[in-house]
C-alpha cells in the first residue's frame, strides 16, 4: 500500500513543484502523470498491464490529449502485428519444431567439443527467440540444456551452457521487430513522431549484426575455461513430421514475406501496388492460414486453434498501449520539448560517448526494472532529447531499445534470467561476475553498431 500511495503523492508534489518552477500547465500535468505511471511500473505495486490504463484516464481527464487521440493507440497497427506475432509462436511451441532445430545444429556441428556445444546451443536459441518470445524459447529448450549439462561433469561446461541460454535468449530478440517488447515500442512510438513507418527489414538491418557480432563475444566469455572430458551423448530425434512440416512453412512465408515487403526495389507490395500492407497484415494473414491449414494427423486438427491462440500475454498490448499514449501526450503537452532542451548540455559530448554511456547506462538501470516500462519510459524522452540536439532521434532511441535486452548481470533483470535462475544450477554470483562484463561488451558493441548501420 505504500508504493501504491506514493504515486500519486509524488504526482502531486511534481505538479506543485513544476508550477512553481513556472512549467506550462499542460507540461507539468503531463510530468506528473509520467511519475505517477513510472513509479507503479518500477515497483509494480500493481500488474504492469493495469498501471498502463492510466495514461488514457489522466491525460485525456486533464485536457492534454483528447479521448479519441489517447483510443488510437489500442489500435496502433505495432500492437496488431505483436498479436499476430504472439499467436504465430504459440503455433510454433505447440508443434514442437523449435526444439528440434536446436537438436539439429547441435548434431550438425558436433558434441565432442564442449565449446562448440556451448555455442551451437546458444546460436539456435538466438535464433528461436528473433520469432518467439524470449520466455518461450528458453522455456522450451531448458529441458535440453539440463540433459546435456548432466551428460557432463564440467562445471564450467554446465555454467556457460545454462548461461549462454539465457543471455542468448535475450539477445537473439533484438534481430527482428517482433522479437522483443521493447524494439515493438520503439517501433511505435518513433512511427507515432515521425509519421514514417520504421519496417521490418530496417530493424533487421540493425537488429541482426547486432546479434552477429554480440553472441561470438558472449559465447567466447562464457566458454573461455570450457573443457570436455569425453563428447555428449545428444538426446534422439525422430522424424519430422507433417504437422511441424506445415507449421515450418506457413512460418517461413511469414517470414519471407515481411523481408520482402518492401525491398529489394520496392519489394512485393510494390509490384502487386499494394502499399498500404503493414507487417502487421502479414502476421496476421498467417495466423488465419495456420487456423485454416489441418496438422495432417488422425483428428484432423488445424495448425492453430483458439484455446491456444487466445492464450498470449495481452497484458503486454495493454502496456504498449499505454505507453503509446503516454508518448502523445508527452509530445503534444510541449513536456518532450522541455525535456530535451534541458538535456543540450549532453552535446558537449562525443557522439559515441553519449551512445556508450547511454547504452551502459540503460543496461544496468534494465537490472532491477522492467525492461518493457523501461523501453516505454524512455523512448519519448531520448526523442525529444535528440530533437534537442538536432540528431535523428531514432541515433538515441535505438541503442537504449537495444540495451534493455543486454542486461546479464541479475536474475530479475529478464525472464530468461529468471527462468535459468530458477533451475538451481547457476548462482547470483555467478550471473553477476559473468553479467558485469557482459553489459560492458555490449555496450560497447551496441555502439559500434548504431554508429556503422542506424
Amino acid at each position: 500500500m505504500k508504493h501504491l500511495a506514493l504515486g500519486p503523492i509524488t504526482a502531486l508534489i511534481v505538479l506543485l513543484t513544476t508550477q512553481l518552477a513556472n512549467m506550462p500547465l499542460p507540461a507539468a500535468l503531463t510530468l506528473s502523470t509520467v511519475v505517477w505511471v513510472a513509479w507503479w511500473w518500477v515497483t509494480e505495486c500493481i500488474p504492469l498491464p493495469v498501471t498502463s490504463l492510466l495514461p488514457f484516464v489522466l491525460l485525456p481527464t486533464f485536457g492534454v490529449i483528447d479521448t479519441q487521440t489517447a483510443a488510437g493507440a489500442l489500435g496502433d497497427n505495432i500492437i496488431l502485428l505483436f498479436m499476430g506475432a504472439f499467436m504465430l509462436a504459440k503455433a510454433v511451441e505447440a508443434s514442437g519444431v523449435h526444439k528440434r532445430m536446436a537438436l539439429s545444429l547441435i548434431a550438425r556441428i558436433g558434441a565432442d567439443n564442449g565449446r562448440k556445444v556451448v555455442i551451437s546451443f546458444m546460436a539456435a536459441t538466438a535464433f528461436l527467440s528473433m520469432w518467439i518470445s524470449n520466455t518461450a524459447s528458453v522455456l522450451a529448450l531448458l529441458p535440453v540444456a539440463l540433459a546435456l549439462a548432466d551428460a557432463s561433469d564440467d562445471e564450467n561446461f554446465q555454467r556457460a551452457l545454462l548461461l549462454g541460454l539465457a543471455y542468448a535468449g535475450s539477445l537473439g530478440g533484438v534481430a527482428t521487430l517482433v522479437g522483443t517488447p521493447p524494439n515493438l515500442i520503439f517501433a511505435s512510438i518513433y512511427q507515432n513522431i515521425t509519421g514514417v513507418e520504421f519496417s521490418f527489414t530496417r530493424w533487421l538491418g540493425i537488429g541482426l549484426p547486432m546479434v552477429l557480432l554480440g553472441l561470438p563475444i558472449i559465447a567466447l566469455w562464457l566458454t573461455r575455461n570450457v573443457k570436455l572430458s569425453k563428447p555428449l551423448e545428444l538426446p534422439t530425434t525422430s522424424e519430422m513430421t507433417t504437422y511441424e512440416k506445415r507449421v515450418l512453412m506457413v512460418f517461413g512465408t511469414v517470414v519471407v514475406l515481411w523481408i520482402t515487403r518492401t525491398a529489394p526495389f520496392g519489394g512485393w507490395t510494390g509490384l502487386l501496388g499494394v502499399g498500404s500492407l503493414n507487417d502487421a497484415t502479414v502476421a496476421l494473414a498467417g495466423v488465419v492460414s495456420m487456423f485454416v491449414i489441418p496438422t495432417g494427423n488422425a483428428k484432423n486438427e488445424k495448425l492453430l486453434n483458439w484455446p491456444l491462440a487466445r492464450d498470449i500475454p495481452w497484458g503486454i498490448l495493454l502496456l504498449f498501449a499505454g505507453g503509446i499514449c503516454l508518448a502523445r501526450g508527452v509530445m503534444e503537452s510541449g513536456l518532450g520539448e522541455l525535456i530535451g532542451q534541458s538535456l543540450t548540455a549532453l552535446d558537449a559530448l562525443p557522439l559515441w560517448l553519449l551512445i556508450f554511456v547511454l547504452s551502459l547506462t540503460v543496461s544496468f538501470v534494465t537490472e532491477v526494472t522492467s525492461n518493457t516500462a523501461t523501453a516505454t519510459l524512455l523512448m519519448p524522452i531520448l526523442a525529444a532529447t535528440a530533437t534537442a540536439l538536432e540528431l535523428p532521434i531514432e541515433l538515441l532511441m535505438i541503442p537504449a531499445v537495444i540495451a534493455c535486452s543486454c542486461a546479464f548481470c541479475m536474475p530479475v533483470a529478464t525472464p530468461p534470467n529468471s527462468i535459468v535462475f530458477a533451475s538451481n544450477r547457476v548462482t547470483i554470483k555467478d550471473m553477476a561476475k559473468e553479467g558485469l562484463v557482459l553489459n560492458i561488451l555490449l555496450a560497447i558493441v551496441t555502439t559500434l553498431v548504431v554508429l556503422i548501420f542506424v
